[in-house]
């Protein structure tokens, strides 16, 4: 890995101080898209008991009171749709910036919103603003009405973020270990404002 990094740095010109600021922002888009995925995920959670429920039967079942280990976070069928929906309801990143190189003009810049996308009443079905996990049961291809690109919290094909795998198995060890200790619930003071088209 040093050699390839030294090579990349005699070939290219990049300096020590630009390989820092990049790991810095690995690290820090790390941290922050990973903690916007579980605030929302225990807020959703918080919201609808049933699953709070299944997500901890599960983890008790994988883990028991252990620290979760890899062969039990590849099980947990039910976390993964969870964290999906989560996902797809708040997606971590407003947009995503693609250039464009081929059909449209050189250079030109395109904004995708999974927020929109993942909110297209088109592709998710009537309840799109509901929070169904189970929607994810059969995988992305169906909850999408094979249409997977519509899932895109952390980007798609080759562009897809290096950090997806890191981010999702940190988000099930922190879910994990919180469902094992807590049980959570809104604020009774909590109040629910629903927009509606006029």
């Amino acid at each position: 890995m040093m050699m390839m990094i030294l090579k990349l740095i005699k070939n290219n010109g990049i300096s020590i101080d630009d390989i820092i600021d990049e790991c810095k922002n690995f690290y820090y888009a790390g941290q922050e898209t990973t903690s916007s995925l579980l605030g929302w995920t225990i807020f959703l959670l918080a919201t609808n008991k049933e699953w709070q429920e299944k997500a901890r039967k599960e983890v008790a079942e994988s883990f028991g009171q252990k620290v979760p280990n890899a062969d039990g976070l590849s099980s947990l069928k039910i976390m993964n749709m969870i964290l999906d929906e989560s996902l797809r309801l708040y997606p971590p990143v407003p947009f995503i910036k693609r250039k464009v190189e081929l059909t449209l003009p050189p250079k030109m810049l395109i904004y995708i919103s999974p927020l929109a996308v993942q909110h297209d009443h088109k592709i998710w079905g009537e309840h799109v603003h509901v929070f169904k996990p189970d929607r994810f049961a059969e995988g992305v291809v169906k909850a999408t009405n094979n249409n997977p690109v519509a899932f895109l919290p952390f980007g798609y094909g080759p562009q897809t973020c290096l950090g997806l795998n890191f981010a999702m198995i940190k988000a099930k060890i922190s879910l994990s270990m919180i469902l094992q200790r807590y049980m959570f619930t809104t604020s009774p003071t909590y109040v629910k404002i629903t927009f509606h088209k006029i």
